[in-house]
């Protein structure tokens, strides 16, 4: 049985259901559609992760991001990777300063984009892996090494990062360790064709009225301690462990297709990225504890990219979204 929620908490529950109606609708003074992709942006700042989006170039990823941080008032930066970006150019580095008076010299620290309370990593994929290697401490710790000395992140933080698709030319896949700090794959989707018409409307027209801000960092920060108050039964979590451990081949309760096409499967920082989303899933929604159809909501982005299927799977096209549909099927009936 859970404990009943303190009555700060319940406000707050109400406070972000709220905010996330006015979210969502302040995005939508320009954005279209993609309802679940903001969803699911929602969950990945407010539970305290990332977010990796992937999709071919033209679908508004870019735009998305910048529009999320006007809307929550966010210090938002971007990166453009390319394949001669150096990891300097996203943490920064020291400088060699001489004063003009005493003619004293020292090094100054230079900050590079990665401070912002939202970066936008765009094409991480188009840079090799050491320059994506460089964002792993920023992701996993909040803060930025450089000359023996470690700086701290501004908060909130988070990392949103698009990534074209692997088969396009000029693309480095991502390092698998770095893959399971994004607590979700974001698929950005063609839009449908009544959204399409009214895209081509709305940006081939008049500009519209700009989103209005609807949380600050303060509010933002006040909700993302929220999360881990929400409680999670112990059928819940039973059904979100027995998820996770089916997607690997050497576990008994995998599936049959999770044994026959998956090199290796999800560890247990997947276990607690899918718990963090579920109950993050459920404040959004206005409820002060997480359900089995939260989990089932949350599970396909954060396993997609944790799942690594072999090459008799990549063979016969079966990707890990098709995987991870059958180990729901399996574990979740």
């Amino acid at each position: 049985m859970t404990e009943a929620p303190i009555p700060d908490a319940l406000t707050l529950v109400h406070r972000l259901g709220e905010a996330r109606d006015r979210i969502l609708g302040e995005v939508h003074r320009r954005i279209v559609g993609q309802d679940e992709v903001l969803e699911q942006m929602l969950i990945c700042l407010f539970a305290r992760g990332h977010g990796l989006f992937v999709g071919v170039p033209g679908l508004a990823k870019t735009l998305l991001v910048r529009t999320l941080g006007e809307v929550l008032d966010l210090h938002t930066s971007r990166v453009q990777f390319t394949p001669d970006l150096m990891p300097s150019d996203i943490t920064g580095s020291d400088v060699l300063e001489q004063d003009p008076e005493t003619q004293a010299r020292r090094f100054r620290f230079v900050r590079g984009p990665v401070f912002a309370q939202l970066l936008l990593a765009d094409e991480i994929n188009r840079t090799p892996p050491k320059t994506q290697a460089a964002l792993l401490q920023a992701m996993a710790e909040g803060q930025v090494s450089a000359g023996g000395t470690t700086h701290a992140l501004p908060s909130p933080f988070a990392v949103f990062a698009t990534q074209n698709p692997l088969e396009q030319e000029g693309t480095y896949p991502l390092p698998e360790a770095q893959l399971d700090r994004f607590l979700m794959q974001i698929d950005v989707g063609y839009p449908s064709e009544a959204d399409e018409r009214e895209i081509v409307r709305r940006t081939t027209g008049r500009a519209g009225a700009p989103p209005a801000c609807v949380l600050r960092a303060a509010d933002i920060l006040e909700m993302q301690a929220l999360v881990p108050e929400v409680p999670l039964s112990e059928p819940v979590l039973e059904s979100l462990v027995r998820i996770v451990r089916a997607t690997r081949p050497s576990d008994a309760a995998a599936p049959a297709s999770v044994r026959e096409f998956v090199s290796h499967g999800a560890g247990p920082r997947a276990s607690q990225a899918l718990a963090l989303a579920a109950k993050t899933r459920a404040v959004l929604h206005g409820r002060f504890a997480a359900e089995r159809d939260d989990v089932r909501a949350v599970a396909l982005p954060v396993l997609r990219h944790r799942l690594q299927p072999n090459f008799r799977a990549r063979a016969e096209r079966i990707d890990a979204d098709h995987l991870v549909a059958d180990v729901l099927a399996h574990t979740l009936p």
